[in-house]
């Protein structure tokens, strides 16, 4: 399994909603203990914030621009990036390197049937 970090921010302590940034945990524990000439650029992966609403086991998505503007006051990337840097928790997570859906009742709905061959497709 590959690891990788992130910046977990809870808005409440009651709630299972969890806003994070994936960060380069190096250059991070740099950054959030003062050396703010770090460029975010390097502290983070990609400016992307992703959101579950089930906890750490959740599937990360990506929170609308509403949600952003009810939990930090705003939709801008920068800014909601640097308020989860600032009070979030440094986690370390592994991703399973082999693919799953979610749902896998629909896995072959695009497969095609294409008979024996012997003929042309019957009655």
């Amino acid at each position: 399994m590959k690891s990788f970090h992130k910046v977990v921010f809870k808005p409440d302590s009651q709630s299972t909603d969890e806003y994070m940034v994936i960060v380069n945990g190096e250059e991070y524990k740099k950054w959030i203990k003062g050396d703010k000439t770090i460029p975010l650029a390097d502290v983070v992966d990609s400016f992307d914030v992703f959101h579950t609403g089930q906890g750490a086991q959740g599937i990360m998505g990506r929170p609308s621009k509403q949600q952003l503007e009810t939990v930090f006051d705003t939709s801008k990337d920068v800014d909601v990036v640097t308020h989860i840097l600032e009070r979030g928790q440094l986690q370390t997570a592994s991703q399973k390197e082999a693919y799953s859906t979610t749902n896998d009742a629909k896995q072959g709905q695009n497969t095609t049937s294409k008979g024996s061959g012997a003929g042309f497709g019957g009655r």
